[in-house]
């Protein structure tokens, strides 16, 4: 048994176990504990909440409580920034891990999903990447191990990655900050509650739009095919 193949399968039951402590421990991450765990580092507060936020994006937790803990703990600018921070680094944490150590597992969960996302971006580039960023056509944990069995350069699927989620995690990062004044009972209230469910609505009109456009463009590019 050589080194590497040592390391891939350190690396595999790492994970195999980081995932089951995951779903153990699941019901326990709520925005409360989230709040009160991250309160309580003092100054290193933002690098605790990333470094949380990329572990559970590792393991399979659930981003958006980790989104609108962001927003009720930092505000929507500092929020979003830091939510993004903490998904891209977990997203290309996990991205390297199936590129290299892990793509045989990786291959087995996504089956199928995983042609798909090959063809796109071996067709699109970048831009495919862009688009299953901005429209939740795939799970999010699972797309980041995904997109490393394609041939995506790495600082291509990073610098993506963050740009095109930040939409979506600005919109839901506010909506975490609106649910803090509810529940502080701040001043402008309603204004804030109706300006998180606008962002929502806008974000989900772009993302049904963006695929109306790209299934017309594949449809068009199939017809041009069947011609040739």
């Amino acid at each position: 048994m050589t080194t590497d193949t040592v390391r891939r399968m350190l690396v595999l039951c790492v994970l195999c176990a980081g995932i089951a402590a995951a779903v153990f421990w699941r019901d326990s991450i709520s925005i409360e504990n989230l709040t009160a765990w991250v309160a309580q580092a003092g100054w290193i507060a933002p690098l605790a909440f990333i470094a949380g936020y990329a572990t559970a994006t590792v393991f399979f937790l659930p981003g958006l409580v980790f989104t609108l803990a962001g927003g009720a703990l930092f505000g929507p600018v500092y929020g979003t920034l830091y939510n993004l921070s903490g998904a891209t680094l977990g997203a290309t944490l996990a991205f390297l891990m199936a590129r290299y150590l892990a793509h045989d597992w990786v291959a087995r969960r996504a089956g199928r999903r995983v042609q798909q996302l090959v063809t796109g971006v071996e067709r699109e580039g970048w831009r495919f990447v862009a688009f299953v960023r901005l429209v939740p056509l795939f799970p999010f944990n699972l797309l980041n191990y995904a997109l490393g069995l394609t041939r995506i350069r790495l600082s291509h699927y990073i610098v993506t990655t963050f740009i095109f989620m930040a939409p979506a995690g600005a919109a839901y990062t506010y909506l975490g900050y609106a649910g803090r004044e509810l529940a502080g009972a701040g001043e402008d209230v309603v204004r804030k509650a109706l300006l998180a469910l606008a962002a929502i609505a806008i974000v989900a009109f772009m993302s049904r739009l963006l695929v109306q456009r790209h299934q017309a463009r594949s449809n068009q590019q199939t017809g041009h095919d069947g011609q040739a």
